[in-house]
């Protein structure tokens, strides 16, 4: 979603990817979340450094290699090996210890840190990234904001989360959650005599559709808005993005793609040159 004083961009490169194959590839691992999360976070990982990659490649004419890319939750370094192959280093910030090691794997350099309060320096990395956490932490627009504070001016954000009243927004407590988050967690205990890993109002939280499209919008003029829209779906689809209601329901995953816009020579900040 562009504000109207934005210049649209060409198609993104990425557009190619987003075929229906893809979409029901992604979705159908979904499954495979709880009981084999390597199945699972292996194939997204794949799909968001090809998706980082293209869109990187569209801003600066570069591929990915000599980068950094900062991943804001990145959990237990899934996400590792697909970035080492692009020719980037790869970052992982996570708060929390038991999620860093609960795969086995050891990333080096790897951050604990919480992604409201990122311990880097302003304008510290060519590329931010975040897959599906937002909705894991109670203010997910100050870790946006944090995340584009920490990226350099011509750099890369790419901010990803699940929608709420989406299919998947519950996680492992849905579809129940489209009755409240915590009937779906209660329900859930008393099924399963446990406490659901996503349990809402701790580790899970409501997030709409509605307020990535409103983030878009009201960035700062120094922010320049690259792409909105529902990353698992082909891209004949992608114009449920802007359709209230709609949105909500059929979006399960918003992707908002954004850039700091470089200084000019003059202090002003200029128009991302799209190579």
């Amino acid at each position: 979603m562009l504000r109207a004083d934005q210049p649209r961009p060409r198609r993104p490169r990425f557009a190619r990817r987003a075929t229906l194959r893809r979409s029901l590839r992604l979705l159908g691992s979904f499954r495979f979340e709880q009981t084999d999360p390597a199945v699972f976070y292996g194939g997204v990982a794949a799909d968001t450094a090809d998706l980082v990659s293209d869109f990187y490649r569209d801003l600066t004419g570069k591929s990915l290699r000599g980068t950094v890319v900062l991943d804001v939750g990145g959990g237990p370094g899934y996400f590792a090996d697909e970035f080492g192959r692009a020719g980037a280093r790869y970052l992982p910030v996570e708060p929390d210890p038991s999620e860093m090691h609960a795969a086995g794997l050891r990333v080096a350099g790897s951050v604990r840190g919480s992604g409201m309060a990122l311990p880097f320096r302003d304008d510290a990395v060519e590329v931010c990234i975040s897959s599906n956490v937002a909705e894991h932490v109670p203010r997910p627009w100050v870790m946006a904001g944090e995340m584009l504070r920490v990226t350099k001016p011509g750099g890369l954000m790419v901010f990803s989360y699940t929608v709420w009243h989406g299919p998947f927004g519950g996680h492992e407590t849905g579809p129940w959650h489209y009755l409240g988050g915590e009937y779906a967690a209660r329900r859930y205990r008393r099924k399963h005599g446990r406490e659901p890993k996503n349990r809402f109002g701790r580790s899970l939280f409501a997030v709409r559709a509605a307020e990535g499209v409103r983030w878009a919008r009201e960035t700062p003029d120094d922010i320049g808005i690259l792409a909105v829209f529902p990353r698992y779906h082909p891209r004949w689809a992608w114009w449920m993005v802007h359709v209230p209601v709609l949105r909500e329901l059929l979006v399960s995953n918003l992707v908002v793609v954004a850039t700091k816009r470089p200084r000019s020579a003059d202090g002003e900040s200029a128009p991302p040159d799209p190579a």
